[in-house]
């Protein structure tokens, strides 16, 4: 129905001719006139907002506090040097967060939509941005309309609305028919709205609203104030950022308690209780997390992978199922005729450009038969990839085997054959797995022409085609054609029947019968042998590959195990028929569906079934898919894949990532890269955790124990300041370790950091605190240095092994210098930043009267380094011990 909300548009669509279309300046000066055709979307905050964002954080606030009370308490220089680390915070805040926008930006830039135009009288594929009003925009099943538009021509054309209106039925189209409110749902309209999706049939239509001047425009223009949502990772992160402030809160409370109860100064420890709390405060985690899915994103996008949401990047790495189609993804989508079979005989044909057809095996007599002019008759008709009569197909526009038939057309002894003008056609589905379409003859009769599955063309079929006249197909015969069939299948063919008629008089909609059988044609798509390493590399990583086709089941057997897929020579093969609804299946016979590796001649509803057959045993699911009836269960799988070149625009809206190549290796890239931007994120929040650990673990224990103030605030903020951003930014960007896709895939259910993690945080904050502990009471004790200069021993000293903390989280901790995080350069030039900042606050006079250094000899270098490097050699060590340790489980530190 026309729903009352919604008001067709009025740009007179007459004035555009259907078959010339725009000229390219009429489009260039309207492109010009009327704008882009894009939503609005909702403004980006300004940098001053952004920089207010980073003051108001939880941390900040702190430290203006922290100012604040230094202030009042007369210390001038210390609150105007907690002042400036406020703004270099603030600042260094606002960079990643502005860091992040830009690589979002340039990812949405590479996920532009397509439509197709008729422009200077041609078929022209371009973004969707260009088009304007008058344009001419040809849709079939599959689309998403690029913009509103008035219905001129169409066949059997249903588009759903729901994105509009809520309604779930489709609504038929129709050129001419201007609907009304309160119309029946199934009454014919002829105006077609922006961001809705045909389900079937084909059209042509002229744009009459582009942009915010569409239905869906005026609806985006309520909703552009609505807040983003967290993800789920920026949930977790949220949560261990909310465990580690209650924490530290909980150690500053104590400290300044037991100080008090110590008789010390109360100015003092009311400072230290303070910087104490912002010691383990993680500010920034959820920026350098966004910034590192961001930069993760950008990655795969070089890898022909686009990942539309930053949620999905956590999905990727926890993957343990695929559900992959076999056209296109395992095989190269690059079709052509292999073998026509004829009742007069078979012959196996080699199509070479620009040449004419040459028979490789077989009858060389068939390709000038009357049967098969009248296959080539039914392949021209029953085809809507374009072709023009004497000239090659553009191998670019249309379904690859209809191209493929349109080059069988144009390489044979005719290729000036066409078809007649078309009346009417019958979209290919799922469901009844053929299409049809009907012309009318010179003569004044009607021909139907028919094409897809064996077994469902010659279900229609009473009759074989004959040139002395149509005789009668027996059942006995019409089984010969379905083994025919089967053993191309077997061979790895994906075969189609052909089948015509000729009626006196208008058949009227139902007008597949009376068909005569012509004959099967073998189309060879061969096996991409680039997945054989992927599939490899997905049973390492713990992920099960799954074939699921509307192909025959020999074609899909035939190339699983060309592939790689199925090693077993008579791999198990379910037929879509077969098939139980899950909700009446037994144990034993979901126990057999998940020992199955193929499914053949799978309905979309079945793959539903199938998702959440393996969903409910409790895995993560991804689905590749390509069509409109794919979206369902693109939507329902956990990732749902969208191939980009052969994939329908509402696959890809329904998909959380997209293949620009549509390959199956671009999967297993997307899975690795995914473990690696998951990995990252553990890898430097484990680093802020200990590192911070490590810092209230030293104030507490020396402060306690040891009556002395062993860092001052403004050294805390300093350390706190660099080791915080540059290296934790610097093991978010990281490259990975191989060793992740040969680990089993992670629940997604798990925290960020798990138990094994907090204990390892923790060993990891001893080892931290313990070097320059040892170093700070040696000096202390033994050598009497003065307070002052133990002071800076521990403060440089920390500095140095929270920095060389990088290097004891590589995967592989037998070779310290060769690793993952050493062929990192973003932690060397994190590593050079910091020293130089480190080496400044030595050297400028202002920095060293702040933070109260003194001046050093070459005995409190070496003491420093000393401090500095034992935490390393320490966790090293313990990583030697647990590698001669009689184990089958990899270990960790947590393991000590």
């Amino acid at each position: 129905m026309m729903p009352a909300s919604i008001s067709p548009t009025t740009h007179p669509s007459s004035a555009t001719d259907l078959q010339q279309g725009l000229t390219s300046a009429e489009a260039r000066q309207r492109l010009q006139q009327h704008g882009p055709n894009v939503l609005a979307t909702r403004g980006e905050d300004p940098i001053w907002l952004l920089l207010w964002r980073q003051i108001r954080s939880l941390t900040v606030l702190v430290l203006i506090a922290a100012a604040i009370f230094s202030w009042v308490m007369g210390d001038t220089a210390e609150s105007l040097a907690i002042a400036a680390v406020v703004l270099i915070n603030s600042f260094i805040g606002l960079w990643l967060e502005w860091q992040a926008r830009i690589s979002m930006a340039a990812l949405h830039r590479l996920d532009v939509p397509q439509a197709r135009v008729v422009r200077d009288a041609q078929q022209q594929t371009i973004p969707s941005p260009d088009l304007t009003l008058g344009d001419v925009i040809l849709i079939e099943a599959g689309d998403v309309l690029p913009a509103d538009a008035e219905l001129q021509e169409a066949r059997q054309l249903q588009v759903n609305e729901s994105a509009l209106t809520g309604e779930s039925l489709p609504v038929a189209k129709q050129p001419g028919a201007a609907g009304t409110a309160g119309q029946p749902a199934d009454t014919p309209t002829r105006h077609l709205y922006k961001g809705t999706a045909v389900v079937n049939g084909n059209g042509r239509a002229i744009i009459t609203g582009i942009g915010m001047n569409t239905e869906l425009g005026r609806i985006a223009q309520l909703v552009q104030t609505a807040g983003r949502s967290a993800t789920p990772l920026e949930i977790k992160i949220n949560h261990l950022a909310r465990q580690l402030i209650l924490l530290t809160l909980g150690m500053a409370l104590l400290y300044l308690l037991i100080g008090l109860l110590q008789g010390r100064e109360v100015v003092v420890m009311i400072k230290m209780a303070i910087v104490l709390a912002i010691a383990a405060i993680p500010e920034g985690l959820s920026i350098v997390a966004t910034l590192a899915l961001a930069h993760g994103m950008l990655r795969l996008a070089r890898q022909h992978v686009i990942v539309k949401q930053l949620a999905a990047v956590e999905t990727l790495g926890s993957t343990s199922v695929i559900f992959t189609d076999k056209t296109g993804t395992l095989t190269h989508n690059q079709i052509a005729v292999n073998t026509i079979w004829l009742p007069t005989g078979r012959a196996e044909i080699s199509l070479a450009e620009d040449q004419p057809l040459t028979v490789g095996s077989g009858e060389e007599a068939l390709l000038t038969s009357p049967q098969f002019k009248e296959l080539l008759r039914v392949a021209i008709s029953c085809n809507n990839a374009p072709y023009e009569p004497g000239k090659r197909p553009n191998p670019n526009v249309g379904d690859p085997v209809e191209i493929a038939l349109n080059k069988l057309v144009y390489s044979s002894y005719l290729p000036e054959m066409s078809a007649c003008p078309r009346l009417d056609e019958k979209a290919f589905t799922s469901e009844t797995r053929l299409m049809a379409t009907l012309h009318q003859q010179p003569d004044g009769r009607f021909y139907v022409a028919v094409k897809g599955a064996a077994e469902e063309v010659l279900a229609q079929c009473p009759y074989r085609w004959d040139a002395a006249g149509r005789q009668p197909l027996p059942e006995t015969e019409k089984q010969e054609w379905v083994a025919h069939a089967e053993l191309l299948a077997q061979a790895g063919l994906r075969t189609l029947g052909f089948a015509s008629s000729v009626l006196s008089t208008h058949p009227g909609p139902d007008f597949v019968r009376e068909l005569a059988w012509v004959g099967l044609i073998g189309f060879l798509d061969p096996p991409r042998l680039e997945v054989l390493p992927a599939l490899q590399a997905c049973r390492e990583a713990g992920i099960r590959v799954i074939m699921v086709t509307g192909d025959h089941p020999a074609t899909a057997r035939t190339v699983a195990a060309k592939v790689g897929l199925v090693t077993n020579q008579e791999p198990l093969v379910m037929s879509g028929p077969a098939l139980k609804p899950i909700d009446q299946l037994t144990s034993t016979e979901k126990n057999e569906l998940y020992t199955c590796a193929i499914f053949a001649r799978v309905s979309p509803a079945q793959k539903l079934d199938l998702i959440s057959l393996y969903q409910q045993r409790g895995d993560i699911v991804g689905m590749t898919g390509d069509g409109v009836n794919d979206a369902p269960a693109l939507r329902k799988a956990d990732i749902g894949i969208a191939m980009g070149k052969r994939g329908t625009q509402v696959a890809s809206e329904a998909a959380d990532m997209v293949l620009q190549d549509d390959a199956f290796a671009s999967i297993v890239a997307a899975i690795g890269q995914g473990r690696v931007i998951f990995a990252n994120i553990r890898t430097f929040i484990l680093y802020l955790t200990s590192c911070n650990l490590s810092e209230i673990l030293l104030v507490t224990g020396v402060g306690l124990l040891h009556r002395s103030v062993p860092l001052l605030p403004l050294q805390i903020l300093f350390l706190n300041m660099i080791t915080d951003v540059f290296p934790a930014l610097a093991l978010a960007v990281g490259t990975g370790h191989p060793h992740l896709m040969r680990q089993a895939p992670r629940p997604p259910q798990l925290p960020l950091l798990t138990r094994p993690d907090w204990i390892t945080g923790l060993l990891y904050a001893a080892a931290l605190m313990l070097g320059p502990v040892v170093v700070y009471f040696y000096s202390w004790e033994v050598l009497r240095l003065s307070p002052a200069i133990c002071n800076n021993i521990l403060f440089y000293g920390m500095a140095l092994g929270q920095l060389l903390h990088v290097f004891n989280f590589s995967a592989d901790h037998r070779n310290f210098f060769r690793s993952e995080i050493t062929r990192n350069r973003y932690i060397w030039m994190a590593l050079g930043i910091c020293f130089a900042l480190f080496l400044a606050s030595y050297y400028i006079i202002t920095l060293r009267q702040l933070l109260g250094i003194q001046p050093f000899t070459p005995m409190i270098v070496g003491l420093i380094a000393a401090a500095g490097i034992l935490p390393v050699l320490l966790v090293q060590l313990a990583y030697r011990v647990l590698a001669l340790t009689p184990s089958s489980k990899p270990k960790t530190i947590a393991s000590v």
